[in-house]
């Protein structure tokens, strides 16, 4: 029997659908809503993949036409409106440049402007009905709450194919029973119908289609199977097709948007002389590893041009790009599921889940690129698609483009948890160890445990960042697990799980036993990112010889080198390198001190509380990396100096204020605060490096502290001092870092 295609699946529905009121929505007088005179003769869907039930491209049918909303002045107060002719209480989001794929048809409504209170999408303004100057490729969509209207029936939600999509992939392993590591990389492609899993026929299966299943699967390539193999394989096997005729042109990022056929429930022949598809993939060296396949020799590549910053999770974050030497963003303008694919498989990931915009993994600083990306899918870098260099005017940070990819199931959640929270975002962590037969969970010792280790434990468990971590778990009931399996955890922040943090292995040893001198963490969605304005420090660089009678409170606070102590008080003089710094908080949470302000200790001196012993490391180091003098500032007192247009300020010091640093806001210390310096009264004529580190004993948590630290080229005469070429720890190429590390200082007094 001759299989049949969605499309007559979808006439075939519609016919049933107009049979059945109900499948139309027409409701019971008793139960629905009262019949809003601004709807009548609308319908309403959610169309597009992929997607849940409570998202999608929003359809209207007037005149008996379903036909797409342009995303053209949309807002999240249309949104609402449309949410809830949809039946939905309100809008969580909404979504741009047809996220959920193009629609059909007509465009019905574009400049669509509402208030939100309206009770009907026909009560807001907009250029009229069907008048529009879009394409399909900006079709509007929205994100409802998952939450119904009272009374409200399912009639408004229909979409007549929706019992024919593809809802999941995976591949099954054809051979091997034993317990096979992950992830799997290779196997028979499977589909998730709404009647279960069923494999796919390889009548016409393409390498297209291939690089679309492995991208979905969180891989960026696929390469060649045995099919042969497999073909002699499936003889002695039982199979279930349910889908076959795939046709992709391998730029989609997800199976849904590709041709597809399915079989009927009465077909009785399926797939003859064919066989199921196999599909193998090639994982990023990054899962490669964790999967225990050997390290493939790749040829070496240039540097990464491309970079995500800010995500809470692998594979999410606000796109960076490299051009000339310096880190920008990228204007979310036609930013779409393509490009943002494109960069998800430069990365090492698959294809992209979501193309992100309006900055939601934060804003970013200084330049930005790129603006109108447009990526057919097949790049292989995002510097290789269509673009248009920008001006400061055209965009703002407040657009910066991010994404979130799919990644490789490693199945590393299901060896660590947490217990004894108040939320599953909290607890003492509990980890899995030993071999099959033999597993057992146990605790982690609490010596050493810090921000860094937590990190990981929250990235392995998916709940984000880390808030704190804990070395004493006293609140927090351990339950029936008291044994320590785990001590010497060391981690760099960017491993995938604790596994790969340097610990002790078999051996434990703990400095302190008992099951609450354990490791403990709070985790969160998100954190703060400090970010220092390195440019001003260049700036502001100059020498003071400063009175000794002038110092008193500096010495206080310990803000002299150790020379000073014997010096001739009040008498003479000590040389200072002094320079503002000016520290911006790109992250997505507010920084806080990591002390309570029942514990801030209050200098009588200065007149101020520090809320941190250490907030910045100040240190001139040699070029070998030698220091030569240092210093450092306590947390005088962190406040909003100044904010972005859009961004209120909310802490100040005076009257014992709270402290922090809002989103979007800096601190701001001047040249000429106490302790704003270097004491170099004992440094010698010479070349040097100046190095500035914010947050440097990882006390308060950050999403990313690769940019906490700032290096300059300085240059002292004995007299006169030269700082330049000040530049982020991470904001230059590797080439123009090693170029910076080898030639550290100047051979004469002008400034390169």
């Amino acid at each position: 029997m001759r299989p049949v295609s969605v499309w007559q699946w979808s006439l075939w529905g519609l016919l049933l659908c107009l049979l059945c009121s109900s499948c139309l929505g027409s409701p019971s007088p008793s139960t629905a809503p009262e019949k809003r005179a601004g709807s009548q003769g609308l319908r309403f869907r959610l169309a597009g993949f992929p997607r849940k039930p409570f998202e999608g491209r929003v359809e209207i049918q007037r005149a008996g036409e379903w036909g797409t909303i342009c995303d053209d002045d949309f807002t999240l107060q249309a949104a609402h409106v449309l949410c809830r002719e949809l039946g939905f209480t309100e809008a969580t989001g909404w979504t741009h440049s047809a996220k959920y794929g193009p629609g059909t048809g007509r465009i019905w409504l574009d400049n669509l402007s509402c208030s939100g209170t309206e009770r009907s999408v026909t009560e807001c303004a907009s250029r009229g009905w069907g008048n529009s100057d879009c394409t399909h490729d900006e079709d509007a969509g929205v994100i409802c709450k998952d939450e119904r209207l009272p009374g409200f029936s399912d009639s408004n939600v229909i979409e007549v194919e929706h019992h024919l999509q593809v809802e999941e992939v995976r591949l099954r392993p054809a051979v091997g029973r034993g317990r096979r590591p992950l992830p799997v990389t290779e196997g028979l492609v499977e589909v998730r119908l709404p009647d279960g899993w069923s494999q796919v026929c390889d009548k016409g299966w393409s390498a297209h289609n291939s690089h679309v299943v492995c991208g979905m699967l969180g891989f960026p390539s696929e390469k060649r199977v045995n099919v042969a193999f497999y073909r002699l394989l499936a003889q002695r096997q039982q199979h279930s097709f349910g889908l076959h005729g795939v046709a992709c042109v391998g730029t989609e990022a997800h199976l849904s948007l590709c041709s597809l056929e399915f079989y009927r429930a009465n077909d009785t022949t399926r797939c003859p002389g064919g066989a199921p598809a196999v599909v193998s993939c090639v994982p990023s060296p990054l899962y490669a590893a964790s999967s225990g396949q050997k390290k493939q020799q790749s040829k070496p590549q240039g540097e990464a041009r491309v970079r995500l910053k800010g995500g809470a999770h692998p594979g999410e974050g606000r796109v960076e790009v490299l051009k000339a030497g310096t880190w920008g963003t990228v204007c979310d303008r036609k930013w779409d599921l393509q490009a943002a694919s494109v960069v998800c498989r430069e990365l090492g990931f698959g294809s992209a889940q979501e193309a992100l915009s309006g900055a939601r993994m934060g804003q970013g600083m200084g330049a930005i690129h790129l603006s109108e990306v447009r990526c057919s899918g097949q790049e292989p870098s995002l510097w290789k698609c269509p673009h248009r260099n920008i001006t400061a005017e055209d965009c703002s940070h407040s657009q910066d483009a991010g994404v979130r990819c799919n990644l490789p199931y490693t199945g590393v959640e299901t060896k660590i948890r947490l217990s004894g929270g108040r939320s599953r975002h909290e607890g003492r962590v509990e980890v899995q160890t030993g071999g099959p037969g033999s597993l057992r969970w146990g605790l982690i010792c609490g010596d050493d445990w810090g921000t860094l280790e937590a990190m990981v434990a929250c990235r392995q468990l998916g709940l984000g960042y880390a808030n704190h971590g804990l070395q004493e778990t006293w609140y927090w009931d351990s339950g029936n697990i008291t044994e320590v399996v785990m001590s010497g955890v060391h981690c760099t922040g960017t491993e995938l799980s604790l596994d790969q943090c340097a610990h002790h292995g078999t051996h434990v040893a703990c400095k302190r036993t008992g099951s609450h001198f354990t490791a403990g963490v709070i985790c969160s969605e998100t954190a703060s990112d400090l970010l220092l304005h390195s440019a001003l420090v260049q700036e502001t660089a100059y020498i003071e010889d400063r009175p000794l009678h002038m110092l008193y409170c500096a010495a206080e606070e310990n803000c002299l080198a150790s020379s000073a102590r014997s010096a001739n008080w009040p008498y003479g003089h000590r040389r200072l390198l002094r320079f503002s710094s000016q520290i911006h908080n790109l992250g997505r949470a507010d920084f806080r001190p990591k002390a309570g302000r029942h514990s801030w200790v209050w200098h009588e001196c200065h007149g101020h509380y520090h809320s941190m012993d250490i907030f910045t490391h100040y240190d001139i180091l040699t070029p070998n990396g030698t220091k030569v003098a240092e210093g450092h500032k306590a947390s005088f007192c962190l406040e909003d100096t100044e904010c972005q247009e859009d961004v209120s300020k909310r802490y100040e010091c005076a009257n014992f204020g709270e402290q922090g640093i809002t989103v979007g806001c800096w601190d701001l210390y001047r040249h000429d605060i106490d302790c704003q310096w270097i004491d170099i009264t004992d440094v010698k004529p010479g070349n040097y490096i100046l190095q500035v580190v914010i947050n440097p004993n990882f006390e308060v948590a950050e999403s990313d502290f690769t940019n906490n630290a700032m290096k300059c080229n300085c240059k002292y005469d004995g007299h006169r001092i030269w700082v330049h070429n000040c530049h982020i720890g991470d904001a230059f190429s590797e080439e123009a870092n090693r170029r910076f590390e080898r030639y550290p200082g100047q051979t004469s007094n002008q400034i390169i």
